[in-house]
């Protein structure tokens, strides 16, 4: 159950990976790239624990924001 939780969190983040963001020129402030850690949170944290940190990440992506290497803790 956990599992297919899991992938349906994750397909929106396929979706703009695959279809939204090669329509952009690449401007991402971090590493990994916001989608990519998101993913990753989702994966390691689940569907709850994983998204609010990746919102967080999200929350953190602006002009006046960090930037570098930021890896899923």
């Amino acid at each position: 159950m956990n599992t297919i939780l899991r992938k349906i969190a994750i397909f929106p983040v396929l979706v703009y990976q695959y279809l939204i963001s090669p329509l952009f020129p690449g401007a991402c402030r971090f590493s990994p790239t916001c989608s990519e850690y998101m993913k990753t949170a989702i994966l390691k944290h689940g569907v709850f624990k994983g998204g609010w940190l990746g919102i967080k990440r999200i929350a953190r992506c602006h002009p006046w924001g960090g930037h570098g290497h930021d890896p899923v803790p």
